[in-house]
This record gives C-alpha cells, structure tokens and sequence, in this order.
C-alpha cells in the first residue's frame, strides 16, 4: 500500500505539473462508454476488451471543423490491459477506429496508452478507490488536437448488493491552462442481481472547462440503461442512453465484449 500510495502522488504530481503549462478540450468522439470500477486483471494476467459504440440519432454536425459527424457514427476500441501487480494495470488501446460515420466513412483514430493504479482487491472493500490516466494520440478528424489526456479519479462503494461509483474525469489537450481542463464526471448506481448478473443506471456529462462551465442548455448530458454479465469464457456490457440536453446525442448504444487470454 505504501508503493501504491507513492506511486499514486507521484503520477498525480507529474500529470499536475505537464497540465500547468496546458489545457483546453473541444468536444470529441468516445470511444468507450464506461465507468471505471478500479477492478484490474489479476497479476499476470492478459484481457482483451472491444468497445462498439452505435449513435442512431446523433448530433448532425461535427463538433470542430473536419471531426466526425456523431449522427449514425460506429466508434470504438480495441483495448489490451496487462495486469502488473495488484495495484497496477497497465492498457493500450488500439486500435482506436470509426467503423462507420456519414463524412469519413471507415477511419483509424489513433491510440491511447492507460495507466491505472487503484486499492489493491478492490471488490473486497466496501470502500475502494483509483486514479487512471490515459494519453492519446489522435487522428485530427477524432480530435482537434493530436496530443490529448484524460486523468479519471475512481471513488465508491460496495454496499451489497448495491454498487455506487464516481469518475470525476478531467481532459486536456494541452492548451491553455489549468482553467481549460474540461469535467466530464462519469456516475454508475448498479444492483448485483447474483455474481454473474448486474443492472445498472449510468449517467455521462460534459460541463465545459473548470474556469466557465458550460450553460446547463449546452452541457452534454446521457442517462444510461446498462445490463452487464460476468464469465470466464467472454463478458458482456451493453446499455441503451438517452441524451437529456440540446448537447448530447439523443441516442446512443453501447457493446462491450471482453475475455481474458491467458
């Protein structure tokens, strides 16, 4: 616990310092629809997981010059994670891909590199916690800046069978400053029907940069409807949400397949 606790202050005062000579966000494509939970692969342990993200009715115009038009876009990842030790898990994503969008048709995105440290056999406490930076590379049609990153604090509670998580998620693409960090908070309220069985509500916001949050007309903001199942052969998540301001798609499914590989 003390390597993790170091570890943990050390990264956040790295990422503290690269983030004061930057920040700024426009909107962009997500490539995954999750709240982190700060469970990671066992020690040794190799997973893969596919993320397939459909927008039906979508926003119909880009959210910077030349992105990707969200309306009946297919977004996703391929996403590799390492377990290193039980506080450590190390992810890559890719590749990061548009299977589908109405102005770039089939594209590579990019890349991203994740780093998550959390409390160690997170399940096992009632209280469990993390942090997960991640760092991408990006094609500019996915965002408007190549370089980008994202530091996702990991809160909740294991209350049996009951389940409440919070990701205040900050994101950056290195212009600007401490004030242009964008808050994206990421929130799940799930019922363990048994250990295999999980029904969830999940709701995923954008509020603008720290210095001047959006107006609440502007912000993105989706409820979300999530049925998860957990097995050795593959995992399966996948949920329905629903946009509940003029910023946000109006609907939105998402399809998560995962298995371990050794």
């Amino acid at each position: 616990m003390n390597i993790l606790r170091k570890v943990m202050i050390s990264a956040l005062a790295l990422i503290a310092m690269i983030l004061a000579v930057a920040p700024k966000v426009a909107f962009a494509q997500t490539d995954e629809i999750q709240v982190y939970d700060a469970e990671i692969e066992d020690h040794g342990k190799f997973n893969v997981m596919v993320h397939s993200n459909y927008t039906p009715m979508g926003r119909k115009t880009p959210d910077f010059p030349g992105g990707i038009i969200p309306n009946q876009s297919v977004n996703g990842a391929v996403e590799w994670a390492y377990g290193v030790a039980d506080w450590f898990e190390q992810g890559l994503y890719l590749p990061v891909y548009t299977a589908y969008s109405q102005n770039q048709g089939g594209e590579i995105n990019g890349f991203k590199i994740r780093e998550l440290f959390v409390r160690p056999h997170a399940h096992d406490h009632t209280f469990f916690y993390g942090v997960n930076f991640e760092f991408s590379v990006n094609s500019l049609h996915w965002e408007s800046k190549r370089i980008s990153s994202e530091v996702r604090p990991i809160v909740g509670l294991h209350l049996h069978p009951v389940d409440i998580i919070f990701n205040p998620i900050l994101d950056t693409n290195y212009t600007g400053g401490f004030g242009n960090l964008e808050f994206v908070p990421a929130t799940r309220v799930a019922y363990n029907l048994n250990d295999k069985w999980a029904l969830a509500a999940e709701e995923y916001a954008d509020l603008g940069p720290l210095r001047h949050f959006y107006t609440a007309h502007d912000q993105f903001h989706e409820v979300w409807a999530v049925m998860d199942r957990s097995s050795k052969v593959l995992s399966v998540e996948t949920g329905v949400g629903i946009g509940v301001t003029s910023g946000a798609d109006k609907l939105t499914l998402k399809l998560m397949l995962s298995r371990d590989l050794n």
